[in-house]
């Protein structure tokens, strides 16, 4: 488990593909994490919880199956490509941003950026059947980032980037047109199925 604070924002060294492409060994160079990390270790990388299977005391690499490629945006990395990073929850320690398991649920797309005095204003589209589970003031992680929805719009919605999150994260630097791994929030797709099964076995 994750918060969706980050702790590091690595770089991409290298992403090779396997079996036409299906899946992938990634490796990503980030000194403060590779330092406090083991092999079988889990690491969110932009959102997603991989697996470490080697490690240096400056980076790490990791196997990309071939669902986690069609799911998220992952096969558009390349090297030199900044990632976010996270290490997983110890228990007892502070959940700061909000319950991240790191299974992407699918990808969104920048639509318009307004820069404020301080932050900046983003809002992106999202795939249809993901858009029941977003509500306004709730959570939501991009990238690996947990943010607040400031609103909703009819095909996605809008989030803000305080200045720490616009300088120490990938999302600082997106444009319009640009993608992000996205996981709603896992209690809303609990309740659904609870009200689901409920209905079906009234």
């Amino acid at each position: 488990m994750f918060t969706g604070i980050v702790e590091e924002r690595g770089t991409v060294r290298s992403i090779e593909h396997h079996d036409d492409g299906r899946d992938a060994v990634l490796t990503i160079g980030a000194p403060t994490i590779a330092a406090d990390t083991r092999h079988g270790a889990s690491i969110a990388v932009n959102g997603v919880c991989l697996t470490v299977v080697t490690h240096d005391g400056t980076g790490f690499t990791a196997d990309v199956m071939p669902q986690t490629l069609r799911l998220t945006a992952l096969g558009d990395l390349r090297p030199g490509s900044p990632v976010n990073l996270e290490r997983a929850l110890l228990g007892g320690g502070r959940l700061d941003g909000h319950v991240v398991q790191g299974h992407v649920d699918g990808i969104a797309t920048l639509t318009t950026r307004n820069p404020g005095p301080r932050w900046d204003e983003l809002t992106f589209e999202l795939p249809a059947p993901l858009r029941r589970y977003v509500a306004p003031q709730g959570s939501i992680a991009l990238s690996g980032v947990s943010l607040t929805v400031t609103h909703v719009t009819d095909t996605g919605f809008g989030v803000a980037l305080i200045p720490t999150t616009l300088d120490l994260t990938t999302l600082g630097t997106l444009q319009p047109g640009d993608q992000v791994n996205v996981e709603v929030d896992v209690l809303a797709k609990y309740v659904e199925r609870m009200l689901d099964h409920r209905e079906n076995h009234a």
